[in-house]
């Protein structure tokens, strides 16, 4: 694959001093168009061979346009922040929002890279890493994101031939770091794990560009139009700045007969009993969060329901067994303008605890294929890519040793009704109910056939769904806490294995 980055490329002075300028002006000119339009991020990723002019380019590429807009970010060895959670944290809230631009250096391509050239893992791992990558660019790619990635090649020859030069020179000899000594002893290896990596993820959404770096005025045009051309590309797309599809339908019941409806909604506790098994749950679940072997697991409980399910109730129950300080909720609402310049899992990912933390979501990441999708908020083919997206994410916090318990709290019609009209009668509950509360009800089998094909599509193995009959709050508040207890202990059970 680096055949042609191998063969000499220059570029004159003369001829470099003459296209410079209108490069550069059509560079600033579409970097304005991109903030102004603010459709879409760019992500470049800087990866390839020490030496081969990663940094000038960058930094030229600083002058040429408006720094104010670039974000340039190193991910060198990972913080003990970062260390604390799962690997494409650090990835995820560094993205930039739409109408901006990030250049990576030492992204996921550069950690996968490094580990195997050094043998920290095998080619199973890498293939594995590689996965991940290519999910996550196509994942950012269907969100409107633009990923241009640049590989810097050196020959082997080429390589040798810089490290004599700047050696032999006293007043570049400076230059040099540890890791192109270290490259240049690596060499081979890097290249031949390098060309795997690319030949995997060089896709018609996000592919690679391969630049030969020995000659600065010839690397310096060749990324600088391959930037201009990725950006003036996007820029005239169609205004959505992502295409959509066809849509298979999914299927639909032909017999009447639902998830949400097969549920015993009777099942209730007495107040006794409730009183009993809440307090001993309570400590359970306190004990369990104050057990040494939560350092190697964070918490994430997820709360979504019918409208005056008991969500809120549930949570207070929950929080009501722990140390203010070990547990934070995470309200859902409608996007904010900061939330909407970036993909949509970014919001969530931005709020996963460290290990030994809890979170709990009130409302979630399901919204898109709840809310978003009965209400038309995005199109089939957002709510239909988010099955595998969502999935994907929960595999990351679950590897990463996150406990992960999802609810879906279940009341029947008539209950809704009732508990609609308590919540007029109450003054201090009247905050409660909204007029968009009555106007979903109309929807009720819209959201039902939702939950039902949610459930069917993301109960995992690794993260299922656990479906709260709350008819009676009493049963469910001691259900969900129980539920999270069985969790932890599980976790800590497979800890032994």
């Amino acid at each position: 694959m680096f055949e042609s980055a191998e063969i000499g490329h220059s570029i004159d002075k003369e001829t470099y001093d003459a296209e410079v300028p209108a490069l550069r002006e059509a560079l600033l000119e579409a970097q304005y168009e991109l903030k102004q339009q603010a459709r879409f991020p760019v992500i470049v990723l800087i990866n390839g061979i020490e030496g081969a002019g990663k940094g000038e380019t960058v930094k030229l590429l600083n002058e040429w346009m408006d720094p104010r807009m670039i974000d340039v970010l190193t991910f060198d060895q990972q913080t003990d922040e970062e260390l604390a959670r799962p690997p494409a944290w650090r990835y995820w809230r560094a993205l930039p929002p739409k109408g901006r631009m990030g250049v990576f250096f030492g992204n996921w391509y550069s950690q996968m890279l490094q580990g195997r050239v050094h043998g920290q893992f095998k080619d199973a791992v890498l293939d594995q890493a590689i996965t991940g990558a290519e999910r996550l660019e196509q994942m950012l790619c269907d969100e409107g994101a633009l990923i241009i990635k640049f590989w810097f090649h050196l020959s082997k020859k080429q390589m040798k031939a810089r490290l004599k030069s700047l050696k032999d020179d006293p007043l570049h000899s400076w230059k040099i770091s540890p890791l192109d000594w270290q490259q240049s002893e690596t060499y081979d290896r890097f290249v031949r794990f390098g060309e795997r990596v690319l030949r995997r993820t060089s896709r018609d959404y996000a592919p690679w560009h391969i630049v030969e770096g020995v000659d600065p005025n010839y690397r310096s045009l060749a990324v600088g139009r391959i930037l201009l051309d990725s950006l003036q590309a996007a820029l005239a797309n169609n205004p959505k700045g992502k295409h959509q599809g066809n849509v298979a339908p999914l299927g639909q019941s032909i017999d009447q007969r639902s998830l949400l409806g097969a549920l015993d909604m009777t099942l209730r506790l007495d107040k006794p009993d409730y009183q009993e098994q809440l307090v001993s749950e309570q400590a359970r679940l306190a004990g369990l969060l104050r057990d040494k072997r939560m350092r190697r697991h964070a918490l994430v409980a997820v709360f979504e329901g019918n409208d005056a399910a008991g969500k809120g109730g549930a949570i207070r129950r929950v929080a009501a067994a722990l140390d203010p300080r070990q547990y934070r909720i995470v309200p859902i609402a409608a996007p904010t303008e900061e939330e909407r310049a970036q993909p949509y899992l970014w919001r969530f990912w931005r709020h996963i605890p460290a290990r030994g933390k809890f979170t709990i979501f009130d409302r979630s990441w399901y919204g898109r294929v709840l809310v978003e999708r009965v209400e038309g908020f995005c199109s089939p083919a957002d709510w239909m890519r988010a099955y595998g997206e969502i999935n994907d994410f929960e595999e990351q916090l679950v590897n990463a040793g996150v406990v992960l318990v999802k609810f879906w709290l279940a009341i029947d019609q008539q209950t809704q009704l009732e508990r609609f009209e308590e919540r007029e009668q109450i003054p201090f509950k009247r905050y409660k109910i909204t007029e968009d509360d009555w106007r979903n009800r109309e929807k009720w089998d819209d959201y039902s056939q939702a939950v039902g094909d949610m459930v069917d599509r993301t109960s995992s193995e690794i993260a299922p769904w656990t479906l709260v009959e709350a008819n009676d709050k009493r049963w469910a508040r001691v259900k969900v806490l129980r539920t999270i207890n069985e969790a932890i202990e599980a976790a800590f059970a497979k800890d032994k294995k």
